[in-house]
C-alpha cells in the first residue's frame, strides 16, 4: 500500500471554553471553588521558596485557599520551626521508601497529594486544582477555566525534554504511550481527574524508579541518568493511564533568563535554573542550607535598579526579560521582610534597597498581571507517523497536515540558523569567546549565537564573564557525576542536550563551532548541502 510521511508541527490554537472565547471574569468571585497545592520537605531550602511562594500568592491574588503539602520525618518534624510559613497539611514522608528503601524526596509530591485527597476535609470542597512547585513566584491569578481546562482536560506546561513519551520507556509503563504528554510544573485540572491520576501518579512514579536499566539520559532525557526526573514521568504515564489528555500552554509559566513571547504575559514564573543580571546572579542551589528566613533583616543580595537594566539594555525584548529576572528576587525578598516582621524582628535599618521595594515603582512593576490573548494560546504537538490508505482514525486533539509537492509555489525564505559553541567559567574560554562572537557579528553569520556555558556553582559565583555571550546555563559535567571521572570535554555534548532539551528554538539548523575559532565568513548550512539527516563537517585528518 502506498504510504504518505506525516510531518510534525506544532499548532496554535485559541483556548475556547465551551466553543465561546473564554470570558475575562472576576475571580475573587469565582464561579467553581478553586485550591492550590505546592509539596515541600521540612528544611530550610523550602522554608524560603515557601515564603517567596506564599507573598506571590496573595500579591496575585490567586483566588480560593493554598495549602503546603509538608512531608517530614520524625526526627526532622521535632526541630522544625516552620510551621506558621503557610496553611499546612501535614503528610507522611516518602523520602526513604518504606518498602523499597530508595531514596527519593521528589516522590513525596505525588504521595503527598495522594494522603491529601484521601484524608484532609478540604478536598470534599473543591471543583478545580492548582498543583505548582515550591520554587515559583505567581505573578497573576491561575484560573483554570480561564487558562482553558476542562475535565478530563487539564493545563499544564511544556517539558520538552521527557523524551520517554516518545521512547520504549512509555511503552513499558503504560499501555497508552501514544497518550503520554511531555508536561509539567503547573498543573490545573478538575478534581475529578486529580482523584482518577493521584494513585497512578504515585505507582507510576514507584515503577519509573524501579527501572534502572532505562535511567539513561537516551531514555529519559535526564542529563545525569540518576532517575530523578521519575515523579515527572509517574505523572505523564499515570496520566496516559486513565486517558487524559493535557492542554499544552508554553506561555502561561517561564524561567527568570529566558525571553517571554511578543505578547506574551507569563503568569507564573519557576526559579528552577540559574538567572543574572549583568554581574549580579542567582542560583536557587546557592542557598541549599540556607536559613534566611530565621535571620532577621538578612535577604537575598539585591538585583541592578530598574533605571540601571534600562541603560544596560536597549533591546525591547532582552530587556523584558532582564524585567522579569529582578522581579523574581524582588518578590522573594519582599516576602521574606514581610516574614520576619511577622516574626517580630528589629525593623530592618534603611537603605537604598529597602526603600525601593516599598516604593511605588515596585508596587506597579510587580501588581498582578492579566492574561493576554497570546497567554491563552495553546501548543499542540503533532505524532510522527506513517498512514497507509484506510482511512484515518480521529485522533483528540491532534490535527494532521500532508505534505505535498506543489507545482509554481513561491521560492521559500532561507531556513532559521543558530550558532552554539560550548566553554566553561574561566579566563581561558573568556578570551576564546570574546574573539569567535566578535567574528560572527562582523562576518554577517545570519541567525543568533549562544554560549552553553558549563559551570560548576563555585565557579559561577565568581565568574566575571556573564555578559561576553548570549548564554544558556548547563550544569558542568566535568566531574562525571556517576563515575567521578575527570573529563572537562563531556560539557560539549552534555551542554548541547541541555539546551535541546531547555530551549525552545525556531531554527532548522545548528551550526556547532569551538570556541577558539574566528569565523570569516557566513556559514550556511544549505550550501554546504546540509539536510535532514544529512550534516556538513570537516574533516579531521
Amino acid at each position: 500500500m502506498e504510504k504518505k510521511a506525516i510531518l510534525v508541527f506544532l499548532v496554535l490554537t485559541l483556548s475556547l471554553i465551551n466553543g465561546q472565547e473564554a470570558e475575562k471574569i472576576d475571580t475573587q468571585k469565582a464561579p467553581w471553588r478553586i485550591h492550590t497545592l505546592f509539596s515541600v520537605e521540612c528544611q530550610n531550602y523550602f522554608d524560603w521558596q515557601t515564603v517567596g511562594l506564599m507573598h506571590s500568592y496573595r500579591k496575585a491574588q490567586q483566588p480560593g485557599p493554598i495549602t503546603r503539602l509538608l512531608s517530614c520525618t520524625e526526627d526532622e518534624r521535632k526541630g522544625y520551626r516552620g510551621m506558621e510559613l503557610a496553611p499546612t497539611f501535614e503528610v507522611p514522608s516518602m523520602s526513604r521508601h518504606p518498602k523499597t528503601s530508595d531514596w527519593y524526596p521528589a516522590i513525596n509530591k505525588p504521595a503527598g497529594v495522594v494522603h491529601w485527597l484521601k484524608y484532609s476535609k478540604e478536598a470534599d470542597n473543591v471543583d478545580w486544582v492548582v498543583i505548582l512547585d515550591a520554587d515559583m513566584i505567581i505573578r497573576g491569578p491561575i484560573v483554570p477555566w480561564e487558562i482553558g481546562a476542562e475535565k478530563g482536560k487539564p493545563v499544564s506546561a511544556y517539558y520538552g525534554y521527557l523524551i520517554g513519551c516518545d521512547n520504549i520507556l512509555a511503552k513499558l509503563h503504560t499501555k497508552h504511550p501514544e497518550l503520554c504528554d511531555k508536561v509539567g510544573g503547573l498543573l490545573a485540572m478538575h478534581i475529578d481527574d486529580l482523584r482518577a491520576l493521584a494513585p497512578l501518579w504515585l505507582s507510576k512514579t514507584e515503577e519509573v524508579r524501579e527501572d534502572k536499566v532505562h535511567w539513561p539520559t537516551n531514555y529519559t532525557g535526564d542529563i545525569y541518568g540518576t532517575g530523578w526526573i521519575s515523579e515527572m514521568y509517574g505523572y505523564s504515564f499515570g496520566a496516559a493511564e486513565v486517558g487524559l489528555r493535557h492542554k499544552i500552554n508554553d506561555n502561561l509559566m517561564i524561567y527568570p533568563g529566558y525571553t517571554p513571547r511578543e505578547g506574551v504575559e507569563p503568569i507564573l514564573m519557576h526559579y528552577g535554573l540559574p538567572f543574572n543580571v549583568g554581574n549580579w546572579s542567582f542560583s536557587k542551589l546557592d542557598h541549599h542550607e540556607d536559613d534566611i528566613v530565621y535571620d532577621c533583616s538578612r535577604l537575598f543580595p539585591e538585583p541592578p535598579y530598574p533605571r540601571e537594566i534600562t541603560q544596560m539594555e536597549s533591546d525591547h525584548s532582552k530587556r523584558r526579560a532582564l524585567f522579569l529576572n529582578i522581579e523574581c528576587i524582588n518578590t522573594m525578598n519582599e516576602g521574606l521582610l514581610l516574614q520576619h516582621a511577622a516574626f517580630k524582628c528589629p525593623k530592618p535599618k534603611w537603605s537604598k534597597y529597602l526603600s525601593f521595594l516599598k516604593s511605588k515603582t515596585f508596587a506597579e512593576l510587580s501588581r498582578p498581571k492579566r492574561l493576554t490573548a497570546q497567554s491563552r494560546q495553546m501548543m499542540e504537538v503533532e505524532i510522527h507517523k506513517e498512514v497507509d490508505n484506510e482511512p484515518e482514525k480521529p485522533q483528540p486533539k491532534i490535527e494532521v497536515k500532508i505534505h505535498k509537492e506543489v507545482d509554481n509555489e513561491p521560492e521559500k525564505p532561507h531556513p532559521k540558523i543558530h550558532t552554539i559553541f560550548s566553554t566553561e567559567c574561566s579566563s581561558y574560554f573568556d578570551w576564546q569567546t570574546v574573539g569567535l562572537v566578535h567574528s560572527f557579528y562582523k562576518s554577517g553569520q545570519p541567525g543568533n549565537i549562544t554560549r552553553l556555558l558549563s559551570c560548576t556553582d563555585e565557579d559561577l559565583k565568581q565568574y566575571k564573564g556573564h555578559d561576553l555571550a548570549p548564554t544558556h546555563y548547563v550544569p558542568s559535567m566535568s566531574r562525571h557525576p556517576l563515575t567521578g571521572d575527570w573529563y572537562p570535554a563531556i560539557n560539549k555534548p552534555a551542554a548541547v542536550l541541555h539546551w535541546m532539551n531547555h530551549v525552545k528554538t525556531d531554527a532548522e539548523y545548528i551550526v556547532i563551532l569551538d570556541a577558539d575559532m574566528i569565523m570569516r565568513g557566513p556559514i550556511t548550512p544549505w550550501e554546504f548541502n546540509a539536510g535532514r539527516s544529512r550534516p556538513a563537517s570537516t574533516p579531521y585528518e
